[in-house]
C-alpha cells in the first residue's frame, strides 16, 4: 500500500503498513496445530519479565515489555501491534489495562528491538514466537491476545491451535482473512494513478515486501471453540476519501472481512468504532481498553 498521502489506506488494507518487509507466509495450512505447538511444549521456570527486556525465543532475541500484576484467577493480556509497528505504539493502552491487569507487548521479529528474520517467515514463524513469548510473560496463566491489524490476523489464526492458553481475543480492525482477495477485485488491475499504485504496493507487501519478511496469504478462518471474541472494526470511511473511485467498494470489502473473524469463535461480538480510522485503539482508546476489559471480565469467572 501506498504511505503519506495514503498511509492509513495501505495500513488497512494489507495489515498496517508503516515500513515495509515481510516475507513468506505460506497458506493458512501453515497455522496446523501440530506447526504452532512446536515451540512452546514446557513453560519456562525463569522469573517473569518486568518492565522491558530482551528475552530468547527460538534462538532469537525479542524485545518484550511486561507491566502491572494479575490478580488471582484473571488472565495476562498480550498485544500485538500491527505491520510495522512496534510495541511502544500501544505503550499508552498498555499502561491504561496495566492498573488492574499484566499487560505485556511484543516488537515481533523485523519490528522494533527484536532481531531481525533470517528470510522469509510464514505464520507458523510467526506462531513460534508468540508461543515462546506467552511461556515467559505469562508463565502459566491463560492468556487474552489483544490486537491490530496484521496482529489480529496473527492472533485469530493462532488462537485455535492453542486453546489451552488463549481464552479471549479483541481484535482490533483486524487484516481480513482473504485480503489479498479483497485487494484484488477491490481495485482491478485495469485501475491506473493512484489506485493502481495502492494495489501494486499492497500486493507487494501480501507477497513479503515489509518489515517482518511474512507473506500474507487468504486462508479459512478456523474456530477457536467458544472463547470471548471482541471484533472491532474503523467507523469513519477513510478509504473513500483515499480512492474515491474505488474506496467504497474496499470498505464494503473491509466490513465484510470483519465479520469473517466472527467465525473464530461462537461468543463473537462484532462493534463498531464511530469515531475512528484504523488506529482505534489510538483515535478511540476507550472503546479498546472497554472491549479487552469485557473479555478479560469474561475468562476470569
Amino acid at each position: 500500500m501506498i504511505r503519506n498521502i495514503k498511509a492509513s489506506a495501505v495500513i488497512a488494507l494489507s495489515c498496517a503498513v508503516a515500513g515495509a518487509g515481510l516475507t513468506g507466509c505460506k497458506s493458512d495450512s501453515n497455522t496446523a496445530p501440530s506447526a504452532f505447538h512446536s515451540a512452546g511444549a514446557h513453560k519456562s521456570d525463569k522469573p517473569l519479565p518486568s518492565g522491558t527486556e530482551k528475552i530468547k525465543v527460538e534462538g532469537r532475541s525479542v524485545n518484550v515489555s511486561c507491566s502491572g500484576s494479575a490478580a488471582k484467577g484473571r488472565p495476562v493480556i498480550v498485544l500485538l501491534a500491527g505491520l510495522g509497528d512496534g510495541l511502544e505504539k500501544m505503550a499508552g493502552l498498555q499502561k491504561t489495562l496495566s492498573e488492574n491487569n499484566r499487560v505485556c507487548s511484543y516488537d515481533r521479529l523485523g519490528e522494533g528491538a527484536s532481531d531481525q528474520p533470517d528470510g522469509p517467515q510464514t505464520f507458523a514463524d510467526t506462531g513460534k514466537i508468540l508461543t515462546g513469548v506467552i511461556d515467559r510473560v505469562a508463565g502459566h496463566r491463560p492468556v487474552v491476545l489483544a490486537a491490530h491489524s496484521l496482529g489480529g490476523m496473527i492472533a485469530a489464526r493462532y488462537a485455535p491451535a492453542h486453546r489451552r492458553e488463549v481464552k479471549g481475543l479483541v481484535l482490533m480492525d483486524a487484516t481480513s482473512p482473504t485480503s489479498v482477495a479483497d485487494i484484488s477485485s477491490g481495485i482491478p488491475e485495469s485501475a491506473t494513478g493512484t489506485a493502481a499504485q495502492l494495489r501494486a504496493q499492497t500486493l507487494a507487501v501480501d507477497k513479503g515486501q515489509n518489515p517482518e519478511k511474512l507473506v500474507i496469504t487468504d486462508g479459512k478462518v478456523r474456530s477457536a471453540g467458544n472463547i470471548p471474541v471482541e471484533v472491532i472494526k474503523h467507523g469513519k470511511q477513510y478509504l473513500a476519501a483515499a480512492v474515491p473511485e474505488y474506496g467504497q467498494r474496499l470498505e464494503q470489502l473491509w466490513t465484510a472481512g470483519e465479520r469473517k473473524w466472527l467465525a473464530v469463535s461462537h461468543r463473537s461480538r462484532l462493534s463498531t468504532a464511530t469515531q475512528s480510522e484504523h488506529y482505534i485503539y489510538v483515535d478511540q482508546p476507550d472503546v479498546a481498553v472497554h472491549a479487552i476489559q469485557r473479555v478479560v471480565s469474561q475468562v476470569a469467572r
